[in-house]
Formats: structure tokens, sequence, C-alpha cells
């Protein structure tokens, strides 16, 4: 890249090799692989939130949320599986996360706090600057929220909420995942505004304890949400309302079965897939092993399995197998899965298959919702003290009312990807505009791509992007100096 060791001030406009929007996950990692790489370069990374590393996901303050992989499953490096449980073992050793020992099993199996996870995080990122720091390479934090950009054949410009403007050779787009609890939407039906946040426990000891609280959606964000009423003090009935009534299963920890994809590539269809995973699961527990082995091998072939589907196979998958793959393969931690099996089996916590359809107007205080119960024709209203929004992910970036999605899109500089599921982008990341044409200087990794790999917002999937969209980055930027050089006269 070029030779400038930190960004630098032109006029009204900051300039740096690479510009990182979002510095949650997505973004510190792909700092840490582009300091790490030999070279200097200056990387700005544009977060709003005071630290990087972090973003919605792992902010998370309270310790009874907690990460939904074990420690063995969630490390950020994409080249030793382990990192998380040596780092993990270090910081316990030293004092660190003393609630662990409440956990009898090896350190590999431990379900970390995700605010612990975003300290692993943020120490790994702060080897890479030292790293970088041998070399010239800097990376700095500018807190504000990118409201616009815009590119040009040289590079890419950005304006940011506080009026500053960054220019860079390259732009990321890691801006990671938009909870639909917390993301404004271009067609509001008022339901966050009448909901209460799900990770919010302070909210939640302002209720009474014995009320009645009503919660949409039945997934990891819904057992996040109940968790948090368990630590507000709340003891009163939860109603919870998801269109299938499906409860996320329990994270286990099985061990290995068969490759069987990797055996066989003439799996490609979803009707084909479920039927040999029903198979291999069948003949697990018929031999006293977990179902959870067979599907856990699925995972590795998901990006290939999705990307090379036909839309009409993509549609039938999220019409017909996404409920049950999410409730699944997107499980609970154990401490939280056996707290909402207990409410459940005490009768506290009821799980109804019903469609949210609208907020109704409440004269008796509290909140009203009307329902349409799965098998029936006729809508219900029903009334609680609060509610949640545990609806999970806004993909569909033409719904997010922030003003970076629209103007990208009102620009034509992006395009939805496959289903409306986050962004279009070429295989390495680059961005396809509205007319489908590859951008050379703007790129997408992370929760952005779900549309393309499916499943791309697990540490796992981040963490290997990163690596591979430095390298692409790095490659983009020393092949135009090449050509330069190969075009003077002997």
């Amino acid at each position: 890249m070029s030779e400038i060791q930190s960004a630098q001030t032109t006029g009204d406009t900051r300039h740096a090799d690479v510009l990182i929007i979002g510095g949650g996950l997505s973004g510190a990692m792909l700092a840490a692989q582009l300091l790490r790489l030999p070279g200097r370069r200056s990387v700005l990374v544009i977060e709003p939130r005071a630290e990087l590393g972090r973003g919605e996901a792992y902010s998370a303050v309270e310790l009874g949320h907690t990460l939904n992989g074990n420690a063995a499953r969630m490390s950020v490096d994409p080249d030793n599986a382990d990192d998380l449980t040596q780092w993990l073992t270090e910081h316990i050793a030293a004092g660190g996360w003393p609630e662990s020992a409440e956990q009898p099993v090896p350190i590999s199996e431990l379900f970390p706090p995700r605010g612990l996870f975003g300290v692993y995080v943020q120490q790994r990122l702060a080897e890479a600057q030292a790293v970088g720091a041998l070399h010239g390479s800097t990376v700095e934090h500018v807190q504000a929220e990118v409201i616009d950009l815009q590119t040009d054949d040289d590079s890419v410009q950005l304006t940011l909420s506080d009026g500053q403007r960054l220019q860079g050779a390259y732009a990321v787009l890691a801006t990671g995942m938009f909870p639909a609890a917390r993301t404004p939407q271009t067609e509001s039906s008022g339901l966050n505004a009448a909901a209460l946040d799900p990770w919010d426990v302070a909210a939640m000891r302002q209720l009474d304890p014995q009320s009645t609280v009503l919660i949409i959606g039945s997934g990891l964000t819904m057992v996040d949400a109940v968790v948090s009423l368990e630590q507000a003090g709340h003891r009163g009935p939860i109603e919870v309302f998801s269109r299938h009534g499906l409860l996320p299963h329990v994270r286990r920890q099985p061990p290995a079965w068969v490759d069987f994809l990797a055996e066989d590539h003439r799996l490609r269809t979803p009707r084909q897939l479920v039927r040999e995973l029903r198979r291999h699961c069948r003949e697990a527990i018929a031999q006293g092993i977990d179902w959870q082995a067979p599907l856990d091998t699925v995972r590795a072939h998901i990006g290939r399995l999705w990307n090379q589907a036909t839309d009409l196979q993509r549609r039938q998958f999220v019409r017909h197998v996404r409920p049950w793959w999410e409730s699944h393969h997107h499980r609970s931690p154990p401490v939280s899965a056996a707290l909402v099996e207990r409410l459940h089996r005490q009768g506290r916590l009821r799980i109804q298959a019903a469609s949210f359809k609208g907020l109704e107007p409440s004269s008796q205080g509290g909140v009203s919702i009307r329902i349409r119960r799965r098998g029936e024709a006729d809508t219900c209203v029903v009334t609680g003290a609060a509610l949640i929004n545990s609806s999970g992910i806004e993909y569909d970036w033409r719904r997010v009312a922030r003003p970076l999605p629209q103007q990208l899109l009102v620009r034509g500089l992006i395009r939805p990807g496959p289903l409306a599921l986050g962004i279009a982008a070429a295989v390495d990341g680059a961005v396809l505009d509205a007319n489908g044409q590859v951008a050379r200087r703007l790129f997408a990794m992370g929760p952005p791509l779900r549309g393309m790999w499916w499943e791309s917002t697990a540490v796992t999937d981040v963490a290997l992007q990163a690596k591979a969209l430095a390298a692409r980055l790095v490659v983009a930027a020393v092949e135009p100096a090449r050509l330069r050089s190969a075009a003077k006269p002997s």
C-alpha cells in the first residue's frame, strides 16, 4: 500500500490507506489482519462507540449474557482454533472471571460472557497494533457515524456525522449486525418505540416483578431477554410469541462425526441435504451418539452449498427449512437454556406459535398487541405490562433506516443480496453496484454478506473473511504500482 505512516490531513479531508466502516468484531479483526501483514499502511476505523472490538454483540455488561458457543469454537485467530481457550486460561489464572469456577468443565468448554469476549478481541487488536508499529503501520479509531460514501476511480470519500471528511484508497463495509430491537426501520410498526431493549436489565428492574411480560420472537435474543428479566428480579409470567413456536436447542459438545458432505458432493439441494442429514442423525442416535454430531459437520459446507444453490432452492430453504435450521443450529448456551427450561417447566414461560400483527391502543396501561395464532383465521389481543422485541437481526438493508445504508442504495453503490439478505458482492468481498458491476475500491465483510454465504456472522466466519480480505486489499494496492513500474521505459 502507499507509504503513509499515519492518517494525513489535506485541507478539510483526512487521508488513509484503508477506511473500515464499523469497529465491532468485523472491523477490529480486519484492522488486526492488516496490521500484521508486512508493509506500511494507515487504517482508520470509523465506529460511533467509545471502544473498538465490541459492536452490538460484545458490548453486553451482564455476566449472564454469554456467547452461544464454547471457547473452543470462538477463536478470532483463523490459524489457531485454541486461541480463545489459551487467552482464557491465562486470564483466569491471573484472577479474571472468578465466576468460571462455578462451571466444572475444561476451559475449552466454557461459555464466556460476551463482555469478556470483547476484552479478548481488544487485546488481540492491541497486540496487532504493536506488530504493525514495527513496520510503520497505524490504526486509529474515529468515533463517529458514516452518513455518506462516494467513490471515484482513485479513492473513496466518506462524510461523517460530525462533519469530518475522510478519503482512502479502499473502504470496507464492516457494519456488523442490525439487531431488530435496536434498528430504526423504514416502515416502522412502532414496535421498538413501545418495547424494552432485550439487554436493558436496569429498565426491567422498574417493572412490577409479578407482572406479565410479552416477547416477540423465540430465538437467541429471546433467551437473552429471559436472562435479563431473571437478573432484574422479574418473577411473573412471560408470554413468548413466534410464528413457529420453536425454541433454540441447548448447545452440547458431541463427539466427531464423519464429514458426509465432504465425501459426497452430489448432495446439493436443500431437500437432498435435509434427507441425508436426517439419516445420519438417526444413525447417530441408534449408536447412542448425540444428534448434534452429524449436524455440526454441515457447518463447514454451508457457504459452498448456499452459494451454488439457485434462487429457487434458496427460497425453498428459507421458507421451509430455515426455522428448524435456526433452532437446531443456533443453539443456546447451557446455563441460559437451563433457565428457559426451568421457567417453562414451572409454567411461568409459555411459548405460543403466533404471528405479531401490530400494536393496539391500551387504556389500562402496559402494552397490548394483536396476534394471530398458528392455524387460526382470527386475530386476538394480548395485554402485558411490558413488551420486548426479540425478533432477531434485520438483514434487509432496504428496511434499515440508518443514513449510510440508505445513501448507498440511493447512489446505486450497492444492491440487495440474494433474497434481500445483506448486500451483493463478489466472492472476494468486492461490492456489486445497482447494475451488477464489481466495485474496485469498496468491499464488505461479515453480516452484510449474509445473502452470499448464509452463515456470515459467526466468529470463525468473520475471522476467516478478515484474513482473506486483508490479503486481497494488500494485493490490490500493490498491483497498480507494479503496472506503473512495468510501463516505465528501461
